[in-house]
């Protein structure tokens, strides 16, 4: 004679996830302003025309978010979690690529969320 199958309930799930980098640890997430993927730096690179020159106007390295100047006069606010903000102060020159949403900070490439 065999037992009843005795389902065990499914338990409810109260958090959403959260990447790596809300904890202080290495992001874990190409999303937008997260982790640079290797695709999307070679994409910006292989498309040198969409690259716009800027000025950081204000940045915030607590919260993430630069605010960059074009050099046509518009006011664009970015946010990255893995620390574009602290290599973007205020008055560093940088270059934007919106198409593939990068923002370089010198040599540095950085994946920025559009806000």
């Amino acid at each position: 004679m065999s037992s009843p199958y005795s389902r065990i309930p499914a338990l409810e799930v109260r958090e959403r996830a959260a990447c790596m980098c809300d904890h202080g640890d290495t992001c874990s997430s190409f999303a937008p302003g997260h982790a640079l993927h290797l695709i999307q730096a070679r994409l910006a690179s292989a498309t040198p025309s969409d690259w716009a020159d800027a000025i950081v106007a204000e940045s915030d390295a607590r919260s993430g978010f630069v605010v960059v100047r074009t050099l046509a006069g518009e006011e664009v606010a970015l946010w990255n979690g893995t620390g574009a903000a602290a290599a973007a102060t205020p008055g560093t020159p940088v270059a934007l690529h919106e198409r593939y949403h990068v923002l370089a900070v010198g040599a540095a490439r950085f994946n920025v969320l559009r806000g």
